[in-house]
């Protein structure tokens, strides 16, 4: 299997450290980084780009700035998002993180394998070739992936980002949306080929006119192919007593638009509370008032107040039921 770089870097060259390509670890310490170079021309991840069937070659450079000799262990590891939209690797890859191998060496001989243990000299940077394998069935569009470094206690991961040659799909849709607790709930699903970085417009509509104008922005979320993230939208300041329509519309690059809405009625809680006091009052002066009366309490007239109070606690108990946000 051929390799972009010589055997003989991988345990590479001294150097001062202090123009490091911007990496995936930002504090103190060793790093994993792209393996072309300083600053003025570092790659802040690694982009390959290739049909089914063939096979990519690149390298990255672990960088040991300390005073310690330093041993890493490199896997591959496919991408993921969190339930937040945050950045993660699966623990088993199947797809870019299966297709990634490195120059390792096994009976003697030289040989790809699937994790490599690199042990890197004090204040020395290690470069290390791998390749990506891809498949001759492989869809065409986005593979995200990464390289997963750990070493001294620590544990850091390189992006990968690869992409199929072929036809590709943009599409999302977001779904379920919800409104509570100060709060717009929603979900994202990327149901195409390609990452995609989202944008969010919301809009809501009250009784008497616009509650909500916000104009599009792009959501802190990077959205890989085929995943489904839950985001929440602050709503401070909810009006108190209204019925609203919601309406969500999430755009990005490709064409990609989709738009979903949520109806919800805001009814503060004090109403009924203060109704139930009301009715109270007014149904202890009733009773008052018929006992006073001349013929004193009449035991008959005991089936009819049980209605009598029972139609007048409906309202309440409907508007406490109702009073809830949607």
């Amino acid at each position: 299997m051929p390799y972009a770089l010589p055997a003989a870097r991988v345990l590479g060259l001294t150097l001062a450290l202090m123009s490091a390509a911007p990496t995936a670890l930002a504090a103190e310490g060793w790093s994993v980084v792209p393996a072309s170079g300083g600053a003025a021309d570092g790659r802040p991840s690694v982009y390959a780009e290739g049909a089914p069937g063939t096979v990519l070659q690149d390298a990255v450079s672990v960088l040991n700035p300390g005073g310690r000799p330093l041993t890493v262990e490199l896997r591959g590891a496919d991408a993921d998002d969190t339930a937040g939209g945050a950045f993660t690797g699966r623990e088993r890859p199947t797809d870019t993180g299966a297709w990634i191998a490195f120059a390792g060496r096994a009976d003697g001989r030289r040989t790809a394998v699937r994790t490599l243990s690199v042990r890197v000299p004090a204040h020395t940077r290690a470069d290390v070739p791998f390749t990506i394998g891809v498949p001759a069935g492989a869809a065409p569009g986005d593979h995200p992936g990464a390289i997963v470094a750990g070493g001294g206690g620590r544990t850091s991961a390189l992006r990968v980002q690869l992409r199929v040659a072929g036809p590709t799909l943009s599409a999302l849709t977001v779904e379920h949306v919800r409104v509570g607790g100060g709060r717009i709930s929603y979900e994202l699903v990327n149901r195409g080929t390609t990452v995609l970085a989202p944008r969010l417009a919301v809009h809501a509509d009250g009784v008497l006119g616009t509650l909500l104008d916000r104009a599009p922005r792009t959501l802190p979320v990077e959205l890989l192919p085929g995943r489904r993230v839950t985001l929440h939208e602050p709503w401070t300041g909810p009006p108190a007593l209204d019925a609203a329509e919601v309406r969500l519309t999430v755009t990005a690059a490709g064409g990609v638009r989709s738009t979903a809405t949520a109806s919800v009625r805001f009814v503060p809680w004090e109403v009924p509370a203060g109704a139930g006091g009301v009715l109270a009052a007014v149904g202890a002066f009733v009773v008052v008032r018929r006992r006073g009366r001349p013929g004193g309490w009449r035991p008959w007239r005991r089936r009819r107040r049980a209605v009598d109070d029972a139609a007048s606690e409906q309202p309440c108990t409907e508007v406490e039921l109702t009073g809830a946000v949607a």
